[in-house]
């Protein structure tokens, strides 16, 4: 948690994160994160005007339990001073013991989404999901919590201005906004409408604009002009060498099994799944992994 200091933008995980959205549907299938279609209401974890501190804390943990799926698990929330703005016990359950950092009890407007990521913890810990190392595993948790409905919170908690600062998670805000879009992309939301934080809402605008370009990637047919002729150039060069090629860094990467057809191969713009196609102008390409039906122009 950033308080008061420098809060780190850009999209500097950005690999990490993505690695992190294709791990989760290689675990739990297109079916099941198609079932987190609704996300966490601003309501649901909102406190009211003169509620219990400890009451409201079990409440929203307990609407973050529903939503995450996870009926047998009970969240015990507790505050003390700490570094960090939470931490949660990860054990075998089904009651699992969660610390909120002190400054919480008179920031109650943040305390969702503090939850969010703590349950997330839980939620993955169910799964048996997780990277190696602190870091990637805790970018992990936010890309998860983003990617099912819960972590626009997260960026929501995000407010800057020219003498203090507050952020929480290990994403930026731009990449809190990356993953809070590629879900929107996909469900048809607007989660903007939600955010109470400008600097938020500017996160969010530049991670839709990334989100986007995902989608305007050679060798995909909505590719712009430019693209398709750094495209058309590696391609030319690759059916010289008749090697392995990599692409101009839009992430594709030709390839040939000795005197076989021409191949590339690219990452699916909702999954992150690696897929490969014969070089042979206009297909229609599935994503085995998350379903996706992709228009290509090879």
């Amino acid at each position: 948690m950033a308080n008061g200091g420098p809060v780190e933008h850009g999209f500097p995980h950005l690999e990490t994160v993505r690695a992190a959205v294709t791990a989760l549907y290689r675990r739990v299938s297109y079916d099941s994160v198609r079932a987190f279609a609704v996300s966490v209401a601003p309501a649901d974890v909102a406190f009211g005007d003169g509620e219990d501190l400890h009451l409201g804390a079990q409440r929203v943990a307990g609407e973050l339990v529903r939503h995450y799926r996870l009926p047998e698990a009970r969240m015990i929330v507790g505050f003390r001073e700490m570094t960090h703005a939470a931490d949660v016990e990860l054990a075998a359950g089904p009651e699992y013991f969660v610390e909120l950092n002190d400054r919480f009890r008179t920031h109650r407007r943040d305390i969702g989404a503090a939850l969010a990521h703590e349950v997330a913890h839980v939620y993955l810990h169910r799964l048996g999901l997780s990277f190696p190392g602190t870091r990637d595993n805790e970018i992990l948790t936010d890309t998860v919590a983003a990617y099912l409905g819960a972590g626009w919170l997260l960026l929501d908690a995000f407010r800057e201005d020219a003498v203090s600062s507050q952020k929480l998670g290990y994403l930026t805000p731009e990449e809190f906004g990356y993953v809070v879009a590629k879900r929107a992309l996909l469900f048809g939301e607007d989660p903007s409408v939600w955010f109470t934080s400008p600097q938020a809402w500017t996160a969010y605008g530049e991670g839709l604009a990334r989100a986007r370009a995902d989608e305007r990637r050679p060798p995909l047919a909505a590719a712009g002009w430019a693209a398709r002729r750094r495209y058309a150039r590696e391609r030319g060069r690759a059916r010289e060498r008749g090697a392995r090629v990599p692409g101009a860094g839009d992430g594709y990467d030709f390839s040939r099994a000795g005197a076989g057809p021409l191949r590339v191969s690219f990452p699916c713009p909702t999954c992150g799944q690696r897929i490969r196609v014969p070089v042979r102008g206009r297909v229609r390409a599935r994503c085995g992994l998350c379903g996706s039906v992709l228009e290509c122009d090879t």
